[in-house]
């Protein structure tokens, strides 16, 4: 069964990091060209790409954590890494990995913003 399962996330102050980290199973990254990203969704608001990765080592990031944040990925685990600096309250929401294209989510049957993702609250 292919599943994407984030941890990491808890209850941080403001101006605290956090390390999330997001496991694949079922299928391979690598298989994906290691294109990985990583989303986030707060509350009321519509699911967000915050940061991917390539399998040529390209990485990308939302000017809302560009700066403060670096993505990794460890193909032997399966495994993305978000490390996040500086938190600040807006960062507050629930974390999720995926595929970065749209193509290889629809081969998997994966949604952006779906599984089980990890919840960071970050207080002021």
């Amino acid at each position: 069964e292919v599943n994407l399962v984030a941890s990491g996330g808890g209850s941080v102050q403001a101006g605290g990091s956090t390390r999330l980290s997001c496991t694949g199973y079922g299928f391979s990254f690598t298989d994906m060209d290691a294109d990985m990203g990583w989303f986030r969704q707060a509350p009321g608001t519509e699911c967000e790409l915050i940061s991917t990765t390539t399998g040529d080592g390209i990485t990308w990031y939302a000017w809302t954590i560009e700066g403060r944040s670096t993505i990794s990925i460890d193909a032997a685990s399966n495994t993305v890494h978000l490390q996040m600096n500086s938190l600040r309250p807006e960062d507050t929401a629930v974390y999720y990995c995926a595929p970065s294209r749209p193509s290889h989510r629809a081969k998997l049957g994966l949604q952006m913003c779906a599984g089980q993702g990890t919840q960071v609250t970050v207080s002021s």
